[in-house]
């Protein structure tokens, strides 16, 4: 599936119609996927990066750039879902954002966005929630 991805809806499409629908997705454990994108944001492939407990997941920048660095990816998004279906984002959620743009930005990869999916409408309204849109970028 190497479509463009450029906005937070293409990102969610990707993970419900791709990843979601893998049988080995469990969506009672929040897991952490790294998308990788070409200079175009087409998506060239996503991994699984990292499995966490009922309400978060425990990730190491290194676990996050490898893959895009073996596939060359110039952009990076980390999606992950909330089993409990509240797509708001979680303070770790915020420092691993913050602690992976910094480490992006020194390996020459640019992570464009973090997007949190819950499991339906939400307080947001929409059922999933981006950092960058929340404005987390600002102030890395």
């Amino acid at each position: 599936a190497s479509c463009v991805a450029d906005n937070p809806e293409a990102i969610v499409g990707y993970h419900r119609s791709v990843i979601q629908a893998d049988p080995t997705f469990r969506p009672e454990q929040e897991q952490l996927h790294v998308i990788l994108q070409n200079t175009r944001r087409r998506i060239i492939g996503h991994t699984l990066v990292g499995l966490g407990t009922v309400d978060q997941v425990l990730v190491h920048p290194r676990d996050v750039l490898r893959p895009a660095i073996i596939a060359s990816a110039s952009f990076i998004v980390l999606v992950h879902n909330h089993p409990s279906g509240d797509s708001s984002p979680s303070e770790a959620d915020v420092r691993v954002t913050r602690e992976l743009i910094r480490a992006g930005q020194l390996m020459k990869v640019e992570l464009s966005d973090h997007v949190v999916v819950g499991t339906g409408p939400d307080i947001h309204g929409k059922g999933w929630t981006s950092l960058r849109e929340l404005g987390y970028w600002g102030i890395a």
